[in-house]
C-alpha cells in the first residue's frame, strides 16, 4: 500500500466513530412505474422491506443478467448479501464479483482475479465503476455494490436495502424451495431486533474498534455487551432470533458473530469475552455456520488480512494473527433439541458452483 493512498486517519478520527451511511439509494425492482409512484417511506439505516424512493433516486428493473453484485468476501456487510443471494439461488441471475481482502484509501481491488481484473467488468478497482456513474464520487466507495454490466456504472451501494429487495423484487427468480427470510407474520417483531442488531452489534463492534478516545471507547463497549447477552438469553429458548427457521435477521447477526473472535475481540477491543466463551451465542452460530448457504461463503483469510492490514490506525504493524483455530466451527452445536427446521417448509441450496468456493484452507469446510 503506497503512502500515497495509505489508509492511515480515515478510521480513527477522535471521540465516538460515526458510520457514514449516505449511500446510492437508487433500486431494482420488479415493478420501476409502481415503485416510482410510491408514496411509501425510504429504507434508512436497516432497509424497509416496503420501501418506495428516496428524493432523486431511480428505480432500475429486475433483469437477469444485467447486474453484478460486488462483494469482497472480508466485509461483513458484503457477505450478507453472498449469503442472501446463495439462500433464494441468485446465481444464475445476479453475477458474482469478489475483490480481494486489502484495499487502499481509493478503494477494494479485484486483484485476485486474472490480471487484476474483473473478467465482467473489466475494471481494476469498484472505484472506475462508481467514476462511471458519478464522476469523482466523493464518498466512500464501498462494498457491497450492484453494477449494470451494460455501461459498467454502479448502480447502488445501499447494503442494508439490497437483501431486502433481493427477498421481494427478485422472486421470479428465486430456485424452487427458497426460504422466506421475510415472513409477513414476523415483520413488525423482527425490524426492531434487526435495529437492534445494527446499532448494538454490526455496528456496534466498530464504535469500539474505531473509538478516539477512552470515553467513547467504553460507551460502545458496554452497550456491546448489552446487546450480546440480550441475544443470550433470546436464542436460549429460540433456535434462530424469530424462531423456528432463519430470517434476514439471522444472515444479518451471523456475518458479526463469525467474524467475532477472529477480529472483534483483539483488533477491535471487544474482549470481555470470546464468542466460543458464551454458551448460547456461540451453539447458535455453529448452527449456522454448519447450514448450507452460511458458513460455504466465510473465507477466514480474507477476514483477518482486511482488519488486520487494512486498519492502519488501529493495527500499524500490519501483522496478522496466525489464530484462532477454525476447526471448532464444525463441532457439535446441539441446537437441533430445539427444534425447527432452518428453511422452514423451503429446502437447502445446494452445493457452492465451483468458480465460487472460498479457496482452500481459508475455511474447514474447505480443507486444504
Amino acid at each position: 500500500m503506497s503512502e500515497a493512498h495509505s489508509t492511515q486517519g480515515s478510521y480513527v478520527t477522535g471521540g465516538e466513530f460515526t458510520r457514514d451511511t449516505h449511500y446510492i439509494e437508487d433500486r431494482i425492482v420488479a415493478d420501476p412505474d409502481a415503485v416510482t409512484a410510491s408514496a411509501a417511506p425510504t429504507g434508512g439505516t436497516i432497509g424497509n422491506p416496503s420501501a418506495g424512493l428516496s428524493a432523486g433516486a431511480t428505480a432500475w428493473p429486475v433483469e437477469a443478467g444485467r447486474y453484478r453484485l460486488v462483494a469482497a468476501r472480508a466485509c461483513p456487510w458484503a457477505n450478507r448479501a453472498i449469503i442472501v443471494r446463495r439462500l433464494l439461488g441468485l446465481e444464475d441471475a445476479i453475477s458474482l464479483g469478489t475483490p480481494g481482502p486489502v484495499h487502499d484509501a481509493r478503494s477494494w481491488t479485484f486483484d485476485l482475479d486474472p490480471g487484476g481484473v474483473d473478467p465482467v467488468l473489466g475494471t481494476e478497482r469498484i472505484q472506475e465503476n462508481y467514476f462511471k456513474r458519478f464522476p469523482g464520487y466523493p464518498r466512500g466507495i464501498t462494498v457491497p455494490a450492484i453494477v449494470d454490466v451494460p455501461t459498467g456504472a454502479v448502480v447502488t451501494n445501499d447494503y442494508p436495502q439490497i437483501t431486502l429487495d433481493f427477498s421481494t423484487q427478485w422472486k421470479a427468480f428465486h430456485r424452487e424451495g427458497a426460504p422466506d427470510l421475510l415472513p409477513a407474520d414476523r415483520l413488525d417483531e423482527m425490524i426492531p431486533v434487526i435495529k437492534r442488531i445494527f446499532t448494538e452489534v454490526n455496528n456496534g463492534v466498530y464504535r469500539a474498534g474505531f473509538a478516539g478516545d477512552q470515553a467513547a471507547y467504553e460507551d460502545a463497549y458496554n452497550r456491546l455487551w448489552t446487546a450480546m447477552d440480550w441475544l443470550e438469553e433470546r436464542l436460549a429458548t429460540r433456535r434462530y432470533l424469530m424462531g423456528d427457521s432463519i430470517t434476514e435477521a439471522d444472515v444479518r447477526l451471523f456475518t458479526t458473530l463469525v467474524r467475532f473472535d477472529a477480529v472483534y475481540h483483539g483488533h477491535f477491543k471487544c474482549n470481555r469475552n470470546k464468542l466460543t466463551e458464551m454458551p448460547v451465542l456461540w451453539a447458535y452460530a455453529r448452527d449456522l455456520f454448519q447450514t448450507p448457504g452460511f458458513g460455504d461463503t466465510v473465507d477466514f483469510d480474507q477476514i483477518k488480512k482486511h482488519y488486520y492490514m487494512v486498519h492502519e490506525d488501529v493495527n500499524p504493524t500490519r501483522i496478522v494473527p496466525a489464530g484462532p483455530d477454525e476447526s471448532v466451527w464444525l463441532t457439535a452445536h446441539g441446537r437441533e433439541a430445539l427444534g425447527g427446521s432452518p428453511f422452514g417448509t423451503g429446502t437447502a441450496p445446494g452445493p457452492v458452483r465451483d468458480d465460487e468456493r472460498v479457496e482452500a484452507g481459508h475455511n474447514p469446510l474447505y480443507p486444504a
